[in-house]
């Protein structure tokens, strides 16, 4: 199983550096504070949240497939943002 301390560093670090890059393609831009960005950054938020409720339910009969389940979903929602993000210009 994985450690739960560390999927939940995982999906901070993921979505964190994803905000971040958004900022850096605004700016790089000159288009601070545009609407595409905020969705994208809107998107990451509400998957944050969402990943981190299922990371702490606790009442799950097989927890490590579970969070298995979390991490792989992390994947595909990073790798969705990643893609709206290379779209930005």
């Amino acid at each position: 199983m994985a450690n739960i301390r560390d999927l939940k560093k995982d999906i901070n670090y993921v979505l964190g550096d994803i905000i971040e890059a958004v900022y850096i393609v605004d700016a790089a831009n000159n288009k601070p504070d545009s609407k595409e960005g905020a969705k994208i950054i809107d998107s990451a938020i509400t998957t944050f949240d969402e990943l981190i409720v299922k990371v702490n339910q606790r009442n799950i009969e097989n927890r490590p497939a579970h969070l298995r389940g979390v991490k792989e979903e992390l994947e595909k929602k990073g790798a969705a943002l990643i893609e709206q993000l290379n779209t930005l210009s």
